[in-house]
């Protein structure tokens, strides 16, 4: 058993002692986990540099995680399953994704989870996250690099929307990733002006490891430093060999562990009883850490016991990302490097431009044991220029067969997060967009996938099938033909076709196979991009539309631009979509000049309008796409959408 200690700091009731239905009330357990694995177990090979960490006199390596579990009270209440929110930089957001925290005053949001009877743990296992009162920190071991020659290199993105001459040496507000040398001649500094543009190199005599203080710029090990500042819209790759090893990969250990431990008898376990399920819930950057964890069949314990029944793998596209290499930063999103390597489908299939023959299932159907997967995405990673290639063939226009574990859904047109009815104009990276943000709150169907999921892993019910944009029905096109489409419906600025996000073929160096890579990856070959075809209101036609779509109010989006005060206005920003209201009257959308039916024109009244949301969502209910529980949330919030638009509170 790789958990050898449950560190129990406090015990309280969670909710000041709210009862969920009965379910009754819930404690919350809060502690730290330690963990010790063997770095010569078969299960463990996978995982660069573990032999190189630090061992005890058993040979075993050590590393330690926050966690917060929250379960009920009567341990022989509740459903016998836990779900595990694998939290994204620090921060626990399986709360607000199921049970809408932001929309209720209350750490418990709706309660959706807990009146369902699901415990849930979050866990800490990103080594730089500085631990805080809300942020889950990692205590990862560190590797002893003995290598003479080349030891890897890390780089650090720099994207800013207004000029800064400093920048950490983090991606994100994390622990520094210091460099070996400071005056290191190897280290460079790359520029390009959009995603995919070319790339050029900043002289080393322009840029050094330094800090802006009060008393003048000072050498540091910990910041960048250019006099001319870097510049808003451009994107920086700063690449050197950092000073700390730390074995990154452990964090995913920690995420299989932790299942396999509850899952197992314990005298460390807390509550002192077993889970019959558990359920892992990744969102973004986890979402694209559980891709990699299957991929590299990380689903039984060291004594050979199953970890996870199944996954929820929530907007993360077809890559993978920096949690298994030497010098890796996990908050690193889209600097082309580990992250943007084949394979992106679950089931195998040639490179088109190599002759590696892999899939994301083939180390799991090895060892026999592939869970369910459920695989969510928003319009957003589609325009990513990733999210297709799961599903579609990276260079020819077809389908790809669909491994018999996994379902894939497009929430069609939302945004990576899931939209509100005054939405900021601020993305959660600081990105400033041109248009207000889209409101399209796919929530209730992410409700009902884990239920979904947790029936088919208990007893085999059949989901829903999956639903995306196809090539086959013509539901799956090309940007740049997309982009012609919604320039012929809508007078509004669309991304330049010519700077659409993708990913291409990349290659980190001899050693790329050992974990251990020169960065930024060189960059070869493109795999192709589709995104989800439109209709004459230019509403996406692939994937599972809310009545947002099929009873609509507006034109919603997964792609947003930069603001013209941020400059490079033609360009995407990362994660947001629009929502373009239509016009309430006729004679509105006249002056306009909106080719849309304007609200009146399509609805007589609102009672007929909301005739047609109840219908389109009992479609949906039929379907097993939502729950019944979640109808009236469904029609509720489109009501309020359209009382909102009608009364001219809500406006593009």
């Amino acid at each position: 058993m790789a958990v050898i200690n449950f560190d129990v700091k406090n015990i309280s009731l969670f909710a000041d002692g709210k009862s969920f239905g009965v379910h009754g009330q819930f404690n919350q357990i809060d502690g730290t986990v330690e963990f010790a694995v063997d770095p010569n177990n078969e299960v463990n090979k996978s995982i660069v540099d573990l032999k190189l960490a630090p061992t005890d006199e058993n040979g075993l390596v050590h590393f330690k995680s926050k966690v917060s579990l929250i379960t009920p009270s009567d341990t022989s209440k509740g459903n016998a399953r836990l779900m595990v929110d694998i939290v994204n930089r620090g921060r626990p957001l399986i709360h607000g994704n199921f049970n809408r925290m932001d929309l209720f005053d209350s750490i418990e949001g709706d309660g959706f989870l807990f009146n369902h009877g699901y415990s849930v743990i979050s866990l800490g296992w990103q080594w730089d996250v500085i631990e805080d009162g809300v942020l889950y920190g990692f205590e990862a071991p560190f590797a002893k690099i003995d290598d003479e020659g080349f030891r890897g290199e890390t780089v650090i993105e720099i994207r800013t929307n207004y000029v800064q001459k400093t920048h950490l040496l983090a991606n994100r507000i994390h622990t520094p990733n210091t460099p070996m040398d400071i005056n290191d001649p190897n280290a460079r500094l790359t520029v390009r002006d959009w995603e995919d543009g070319p790339e050029s190199n900043v002289p080393r005599s322009e840029w050094s490891f330094a800090n802006e203080t009060d008393s003048g710029v000072e050498p540091s090990d910990e910041y960048v430093y250019m006099e001319s500042g870097f510049q808003p819209g451009k994107i920086y790759y700063l690449s050197y060999t950092p000073s700390i090893a730390p074995v990154v990969g452990t964090g995913m250990l920690a995420v299989r562990d932790i299942a396999s431990f509850f899952k197992s008898d314990s005298n460390v376990n807390p509550i002192n009883k077993p889970f019959e399920k558990v359920y892992g819930f990744g969102i973004s950057q986890t979402g694209r850490m559980q891709r990699h964890i299957l991929y590299l069949g990380l689903n039984l314990s060291e004594d050979g016991k199953p970890a996870y029944d199944g996954h929820i793998v929530h907007v993360a596209g077809a890559r993978k990302g920096e949690f298994n290499h030497r010098y890796a930063q996990p908050s690193q999103q889209s600097a082309p490097g580990f992250g943007h390597m084949f394979p992106f489908a679950d089931e195998e299939m040639k490179d088109p431009y190599s002759d590696n023959v892999d899939g994301l299932f083939n180390e799991l159907r090895k060892i026999n044991a592939v869970p369910k997967v459920f695989y969510t995405n928003s319009s957003a990673e589609y325009w990513r220029g990733d999210s297709a290639n799961m599903h579609i063939h990276p260079i020819e226009e077809r389908d790809l067969p669909e491994a018999p574990e996994a379902r894939m859904y497009l929430f069609s047109g939302t945004q990576h997060g899931a939209g509100t009815l005054a939405p900021d104009d601020v993305g959660p990276d600081g990105s400033v967009g041109m248009y207000k943000f889209n409101v399209v709150d796919y929530r209730p169907l992410l409700r009902a996938s884990l239920i979904n999921l947790d029936k088919w892993a208990t007893d085999g019910t059949l989901p829903p099938p999956s639903s995306c944009p196809r090539i086959n029905d013509g539901t799956a096109i090309k940007p740049e033909v997309l982009i012609e489409k919604v320039n012929n419906i809508l007078d509004i600025n669309t991304p330049d076709p010519k700077k659409v996000w993708l990913i291409r073929r990349v290659d980190m160096g001899e050693r790329a196979s050992e974990g251990i890579g020169r960065l930024p990856a060189k960059e070869f070959e493109t795999y192709q991009n589709f995104v989800p075809n439109i209709d004459e209101d230019a509403n996406e036609i692939g994937g599972i539309r809310m009545p947002d779509l099929t009873v609509p109010l507006a034109s919603h989006f997964g792609w947003n631009l930069r603001h013209p005060d941020t400059r490079e206005p033609d360009q995407q920003i990362a994660m947001q979509g629009i929502s373009m209201f239509f016009a309430v009257t006729k004679e509105d959308r006249d002056k306009k000049g909106d080719r849309r039916l304007s609200i009146n024109e399509r609805y007589k009244t609102k009672e007929e309008f909301l005739n047609k949301v109840k219908q389109e969502t009992g479609k949906l209910l039929d379907q097993n796409y939502i729950l019944a529980e979640d109808v009236e949330i469904v029609i509720s919030a489109c009501e309020e959408r359209y009382d909102a638009i009608v009364s001219g509170e809500l406006k593009n």
